[in-house]
């Protein structure tokens, strides 16, 4: 009667980020509306022209804008007084470097500018790149259970193990399937971004962490 062996094979690739987006909030308060949208407008407008020069030049992947929004609210005092009308105005903007150097220098720029709050960078991959990176960690994932399973047909006195059944991790049906298909659905992915506080001039970027992770059964027979 032959064995089954299950096994958990995990593998990952590291790979150094190719795009940075870049997520910008543009904004005023203050106690007249028409005051706090001019503010607003001419900063959203100034940050624009920038994206389209940058654009221009070449640095960019793509950028994307939203539209303003202005409100009014009225704040409360720590006594539990309502405060007087307080007027807001903001606009958020993506821009989507793939020159990470330039993206360095222009965030050191921008964040001197008052109406701008840099909400944070992603580090990102292009969808190409992607593609081939999570293949390469799915195949070093089904390598590792083959691995492992192998080893632990030699401890038994076993034969090569055959795979009956594969899925990503958690997946697998809670008994055997004999002759089953194998399967593989989609992995995890994970960045690791090093560094924290104000964006400066220089950047190193952590590499990009692409997970993968297989529950895999085989069966073996006496050798």
């Amino acid at each position: 009667m032959p064995t089954t062996i299950a096994v958990t094979g995990r593998a990952e690739e590291r790979i150094d980020p190719e795009l940075g987006a870049v997520t910008l909030s543009v904004g005023a308060q203050g106690a007249t509306r028409d005051e706090v949208f001019t503010r607003t407008t001419v900063a959203h407008e100034r940050l624009l022209n920038e994206v389209r020069g940058l654009e221009a030049s070449g640095a960019l992947d793509t950028w994307s804008a939203g539209q303003l929004r202005v409100w009014s609210y009225r704040p409360w005092n720590s006594e539990g007084r309502q405060l007087p009308l307080v007027h807001q105005a903001s606009a958020e903007v993506e821009v989507i470097f793939k020159d990470l150097a330039r993206l360095g220098d222009w965030l050191g720029e921008a964040a001197g500018v008052p109406e701008l709050s840099v909400n944070g960078v992603d580090w990102r991959l292009t969808d190409a790149t992607r593609r081939t990176v999570q293949e390469a960690a799915q195949r070093g994932a089904v390598a590792d259970a083959l691995t492992k399973a192998r080893i632990y047909a030699s401890a038994l006195g076993l034969g090569v193990p055959t795979p009956i059944e594969l899925a990503d991790h958690g997946l697998l049906s809670v008994q055997p399937l004999p002759g089953g298909a194998p399967k593989m659905l989609m992995m995890r992915t994970a960045a690791e971004v090093g560094g924290g506080g104000t964006p400066t001039a220089e950047f190193a970027p952590a590499q990009l962490v692409i997970e993968a992770s297989v529950d895999a059964r085989f069966t073996a027979e006496a050798a």
